[in-house]
């Protein structure tokens, strides 16, 4: 924007820049705006060591945000608001209660004072200060010997050894409770304060110089605990001694991590920091990491460059009218501010001199902030709209996902990843077969520990290590395990055995196998290594192994041969329904459904019951196991989560199957209310019934498709010439998907390494991403904002691999 600022509509509070709120009001006719200015003065040293204001205006449109700390003391604010009325853009200064009517004097209040959504995405909870616990001047603490080891704790009761707590009192270390950002246990700390009500507890790993996690079992909440380093000298532990790592591992965590973490981020390494255009740094948000390293390999790909950054103007030209809640702007926005070298730029020597002679080392305020990028493709996720950390993985699958739904133009990028895989089922006992096929973006390949190369020397480290906890000695160097990555590719390629299989050709249930198979190899393959397992408890770990993953790939013999000679295909035959013993008799059961087992295993393998995923992947319709996940993150309260899948009667199919898949009736009119809010905004009454209806009587989604369909728009408003000419622009830059299915490309089988994520730390929903990505010949590590040549690249430690096609 090029005078500055944001103009909200006072009807429908959609927030517009300069550029598009001249054609808001033609569509709309809306004709009161409020225009918000925020100057920022920023303090910079003067020449007799004073402060000199230098004033500048804060773009709060499409401007991208960077590191610069706006809220630090360095820079202070004046804000200016005026109301404008349209199409003469006569202004009325903020306040001015005699010539404003009160209701709009109250709708200026009410957004001046409301939170941004920056503010909005920062848990409130980091606002508030803890308080000092009442107990903590007078806490008795016996004198019964304790004294706590530096490392090997694990709870007194159940053997867990996350999720920690050291009790201030007696020094008993228990387990906490269950939470689901990843934080295990089974409550024994809470069991043993209602049992000796000791009030007090430490949290294990969060020691450090400048203090700890303090709860108080009695107060209900975190406290703040003054006395803490005298309370933890108590038990032998000294405070000045236990350090913190940068992305937040403690020195007394197990010793293989701080090993993981040293090699993966190339701790000890002096690093060349990297500028220019695709050396750009990413702000880590709180637990964002997941997102920037896997932008980061994104828009390393041509393909997403050009769709994007190639297609920025006319992006931003053809935006919606809230260009903040659409997809294909904010991918622009984020991609130009990677790839332009507008946010990665060196020092100046000036500054540089400035720092030698302070002796202060200050990092550049270089990089980017994607606050309103993360706002926006989180949004209504469960997970990902928390600031908790997620995994890699699915976020990669939640971001195609939203690709795939926002085409533009005749291109669609993510085309580049899609590919067949063909899946062969057979059997055992008839030998007859079935061919099916599906779209993937991941192969996934699993880690046959068995295939470990140094099996002598993980034993004699596992015996070394139970010894040294024992004797509550510091664990021995690590040994980890070697896997060949040709052991990961065979056991990908192995037939798996099928649970629950009904045969057609028996007409019973039979013992079969299925095998996996590339009916297609796409331009970029994607590898994930399957690192991630649950124990026989139930307690997600990581398999820490090393697999020598190398740079040329060749796959070419996974490719599908489809139905051979002398192979008889399986009986297209359902399978029947049985009636199981029921009081009501109003539930029936299908033994076999049609339900993409491969989404059920890969939820099952997040340690959800297997019913409660089959249930997932079939009331979702089969669109993936990213979708069923949301299904199961709604319903995993219910009493009946893990019962068995049941299906109504047949003769309520049909009218079930709407309101399973969330689609409205034909004659079902959405509640005039909506209608009412919509028309409101300026739109036509037939227009938001559409919407509507197309969205399940979703207000929000509703409106979000009234933007996304301007081509809707155009026929229910011919008149509107100048309308009709944007639209018509608008629908040929964001072309429908067809209805042929999704392009599938197709090529050699031999690949290329030019990018990996790698992960460190116990769990996906803890710990740090960092992606290194081959450019121009060398290797660079991105660690969130630090982008530096890489001297150590760490292949054999990655979670997700990524390779382009070797051309032929």
């Amino acid at each position: 924007d090029s005078e500055g600022g944001l103009y909200v509509c006072m009807n429908t509070f959609l927030g517009f820049g300069r550029e598009h709120i001249e054609r808001h009001y033609r569509k709309t006719g809306q004709c009161v705006y409020l225009h918000l200015k925020r100057h920022v003065i920023e303090k910079v040293p003067g020449a007799s060591g004073g402060a000199l204001p230098k004033r500048r205006n804060a773009k709060l449109f499409l401007d991208l945000e960077t590191n610069g700390d706006l809220h630090s003391d360095d820079f202070e604010y004046e804000d200016e608001a005026k109301l404008v009325i349209f199409p003469d853009h006569y202004e009325i200064s903020i306040p001015n209660i005699e010539e404003l009517p009160a209701l709009v004097t109250i709708a200026c209040d009410a957004l001046l004072s409301a939170k941004s959504p920056y503010r909005k995405q920062d848990p409130d909870s980091w606002e508030e200060e803890l308080q000092a616990s009442k107990h903590a001047k007078t806490l008795v603490q016996l004198d019964n010997g304790v004294r706590i080891p530096p490392s090997g704790w694990k709870c007194s009761k159940c053997d867990l050894r996350e999720n920690l707590w050291l009790n201030l009192t007696d020094g008993s270390v228990l387990c906490g409770k269950w939470f689901f950002d990843g934080s295990w246990g089974n409550g024994h700390a809470v069991e043993h304060y209602k049992e000796t009500g000791y009030p007090l507890a430490v949290k294990l790993g969060t020691i450090t110089p400048d203090g700890a996690d303090v709860y108080s079992f009695d107060e209900e909440e975190p406290v703040l605990d003054p006395h803490i380093a005298k309370h933890l000298a108590h038990f032998g532990i000294d405070m000045l001694q236990m350090q913190v790592t940068e992305n937040g591992l403690r020195d007394n965590d197990i010793k293989p991590r701080v090993s993981e973490w040293e090699v993966i981020q190339e701790a000890g390494v002096k690093l060349k920091p990297m500028y220019g255009p695709g050396y750009t740094g990413m702000k880590n948000l709180g637990n964002s990491c997941y997102l920037n390293a896997v932008m980061q390999a994104i828009f390393s790909i041509p393909e997403f460059q050009r769709a994007y950054v190639g297609n920025l103007p006319r992006i931003f030209d053809y935006s919606p009218l809230d260009p903040t809640q659409d997809f294909n702007t904010q991918m622009a926005k984020l991609g130009h501010g990677l790839l332009s070298g507008q946010y990665s730029k060196p020092p100046m020597k000036s500054e540089l001199i400035e720092q030698v002679m302070k002796e202060e080392h200050k990092p550049q305020h270089n990089g980017i902030s994607p606050r309103m990028f993360k706002a926006f493709i989180s949004k209504g996720h469960p997970e990902f709209s928390s600031n908790r950390q997620q995994d890699a993985q699915e976020f990669f699958l939640h971001l195609i996902n939203l690709v795939e739904r926002n085409p533009i133009g005749s291109e669609n990028p993510s085309d580049v990843f899609r590919f067949l895989v063909e899946e062969r089922t057979q059997c055992c006992q008839s030998r007859k077969v079935r061919y099916t096929e599906r779209v993937d973006y991941i192969m996934q390949l699993p880690v046959p520990m068995e295939a470990a190369t140094n099996k002598d020397e993980l034993i004699a480290y596992e015996l070394k290590r139970r010894e040294a906890e024992t004797a509550r000695r510091p664990p021995p160097e690590l040994v980890r395990a070697k896997i060949p990555f040709s052991a990961c590719l065979q056991a990908f390629s192995e037939p798996s055995n099928v649970e629950d299989f009904w045969s057609s050709a028996l007409q019973a249930k039979s013992a079969g196998v299925k095998t996996s198979r590339f009916a297609s190899f796409p331009d970029y393959l994607v590898v994930q290594i399957k690192k991630f397992t649950f124990g026989l408890d139930w307690i997600p770990k990581k398999l820490d192994v090393s697999v020598d993953m190398p740079d040329f790939l060749d796959i070419s013999h996974l490719r599908a041969r489809g139905l051979q000679p002398g192979e008889e295909e399986l009986p297209d035959i359902a399978p029947p329904i049985v009636i199981p013993d029921d009081p009501k008799g109003i539930y029936r059961f299908l033994l076999s459904l049609d339900i993409d087992e491969s989404s059920v295993m890969q939820l099952a393998e997040m340690g959800f019951p297997l019913e409660a995923c089959r249930k997932a992947v079939y009331y979702t319709g089969n669109l993936g196991a990213e979708v069923a996940f949301n299904w199961i993150i709604a319903h995993m309260e219910e009493p009946d989560f893990a019962e068995p899948l049941v299906i109504p009667a047949f003769g309520e199919v049909a009218s079930s199957g709407a309101a399973v898949f969330g689609a409205a009736g034909l004659d079902n009119q959405p509640p005039e209310e909506m209608v009412a809010i919509i028309i409101s905004m300026g739109f036509q009454r037939n227009l938001a019934i559409q919407a509507l209806k197309a969205t399940n009587n979703n207000l929000e989604r509703a409106l979000e498709w009234i933007f996304s369909h301007p081509e809707v728009e155009e026929e229910s408003e011919p008149a509107l010439d100048t309308m009709d000419m944007e639209n018509n622009v608008n629908a040929n830059i964001l072309a429908e998907t067809g209805s042929e299915g999704p392009r599938i490309k197709d090529g050699s089988g031999r690949y290329e390494l030019f990018g990996f994520i790698s992960h460190m730390g116990t769990s996906t929903m803890s710990g740090h991403y960092v992606c290194h990505l081959r450019k121009e010949g060398r290797w660079v590590i991105y660690n969130d904002l630090r982008v530096c040549a890489s001297e150590r690249p760490p292949k054999d430690l990655g979670y997700i691999y990524f390779y382009h096609r070797i051309p032929s």
